[in-house]
């Protein structure tokens, strides 16, 4: 099985620039996205072949998710029944016979961390919902997790250690998820891979060269690890400032 997680930022530019064709060329039997920045009605995907799962944000043009499945579900169901945190369309959990998908799309502690907080307390309440699913069956987590965990997860770590994505805080979070039971999938096929991210800043040209941070991810529980076969993260593709992330599994 093949899924593949993209932050689109923006939907609608995404698919000027190029989207369905990665669509339709990466055969992904899961394909989610992140910050859609849509309301309903405001895009219609012609994705045949595909069920289609949308979580709107409650604010116009802003965050915002949506799942694509090949396989009908057994169930789906959008946020984490957090009141507090399930208005701004981050999260969709589909359910299938062996195991959950979950695209997820987390809180940006923002400039001067103005929201690390609020970030945190986010973290805590994700953690235990994720922790829930997985008692059940396991889980597949992907989507834009907002945190690169560790120095090799971004170009300039030493300037950017008390930045939103890199503070200690955040980093602390990845760490007590994987220590929960979960395995980060590309550092389990590349643990030393240096260079290769998934979001560069519009700014500075930093595409160009290459000064990115990975915070894309596929995140499993530790009970598939056996059942993993590769992990891509497609730097060749445009039409946002992140690129696609990919998982094959055996499922």
């Amino acid at each position: 099985m093949k899924l593949v997680s993209w932050n689109v930022n923006g939907l609608r530019a995404c698919v000027t620039k190029g989207f369905l064709d990665f669509f339709r060329e990466s055969g992904a039997d899961i394909f989610c996205i992140q910050e859609s920045k849509l309301q309903e009605g405001q895009i219609d995907l012609d994705l045949d072949g595909y069920f289609q799962y949308w979580n709107y944000a409650e604010k116009k043009g802003y965050s915002g998710t949506a799942m694509f499945c090949r396989q009908e579900p057994l169930r789906v169901t959008y946020g984490i029944g957090v009141e507090e945190h399930d208005h701004e369309g981050r999260v969709i959990t589909a359910e299938f016979d062996s195991f959950y998908a979950v695209t997820c799309y987390t809180p940006n502690s923002q400039n001067e961390l103005r929201r690390l907080d609020y970030r945190m307390t986010w973290e805590d309440a994700f953690l235990a919902y994720l922790k829930a699913l997985d008692a059940q069956k396991p889980v597949i987590l992907c989507g834009d997790l907002n945190v690169a965990h560790e120095e090799i997860d971004l170009k300039n770590p030493k300037t950017n250690r008390k930045n939103a994505g890199f503070t200690d805080e955040e980093r602390g979070k990845m760490t007590a998820l994987l220590q929960s039971g979960f395995i980060d999938t590309y550092r389990y096929f590349y643990p030393d891979t240096e260079g290769v991210y998934s979001w560069w800043s519009y700014r500075f040209r930093a595409r160009e060269k290459n000064a990115g941070w990975r915070i894309d991810y596929f995140i499993a529980s530790q009970s598939l690890e056996k059942k993993l076969r590769g992990a891509k993260i497609h730097t060749d593709v445009f039409g946002s400032d992140h690129c696609p992330v990919e998982l094959d599994v055996d499922l």
